[in-house]
């Protein structure tokens, strides 16, 4: 009636039995589980490291100023680059604005006396020193006579400015447009920088 207890009964360890159960049911699949092809999934934090590539800082002084070279003209030349096509962040103060981008652009639209100022002062100089009063008179007069017509002109443009300014962009200031309008009317088209946009004769 009363049956004896085997020998290896009492020697089964009770955490023994509980680790095995649970190495059982660990290694059943979990519901939603894709068993892995060939190769196990990365976790997120490896994979993120996989990609990172962290910045190698250089080992002596005259890598980081070599480094320190190449960062300081790589910036200068994108800059440089951004100010010819005339990006606001890139222009000085004088030159930023919607105002400004249209005086520039009015200006550029036209063909003006101004722009060939340059050369004829060049010319009016190698006459002041050719010998005779006469030469030196009419120089004289021509100067002070292309001087009128540029600065008539500037005014122009710039009070043409003022009104297109005043029709879309009625909250910007005008101050200094005419100056501005008046000095890059008097630069050769292809030394103006920003450099020009539109082509002469389009319509601003």
């Amino acid at each position: 009636m009363f049956r004896r207890r085997s020998a290896n009964a009492d020697l089964v360890d009770p955490d023994q039995v509980a680790a095995d159960s649970s190495e059982d049911q660990a290694s059943q699949p979990r519901p939603g589980w894709t068993a892995p092809k060939g190769a196990p999934t990365p976790k997120r934090s490896e994979a993120h490291a996989n990609r990172r590539q962290p910045y190698q800082a250089p080992t002596d002084r005259k890598a980081a100023a070599k480094q320190s070279r190449q960062r300081t003209q790589q910036d200068r030349v994108r800059r440089n680059e951004a100010l010819q096509r005339g990006e606001d962040w890139a222009l000085p103060p004088k030159d930023r604005g919607p105002v400004r981008a249209l005086a520039r652009d009015v200006v550029d639209s036209r063909r003006g006396l101004g722009e060939y100022y340059m050369l004829m002062v060049v010319v009016l100089l190698v006459l002041l020193f050719l010998p005779g009063a006469n030469t030196k008179i009419i120089a004289d007069v021509v100067v002070l006579a292309l001087l009128l017509v540029i600065v008539a002109e500037g005014w122009f443009v710039g009070r043409k400015v003022k009104q297109l300014a005043a029709e879309r962009y009625p909250s910007q200031s005008t101050r200094g447009v005419t100056m501005y309008t008046l000095m890059r009317g008097i630069s050769m088209r292809r030394m103006r920088v920003p450099k020009p946009r539109v082509n002469r004769g389009d319509k601003i």
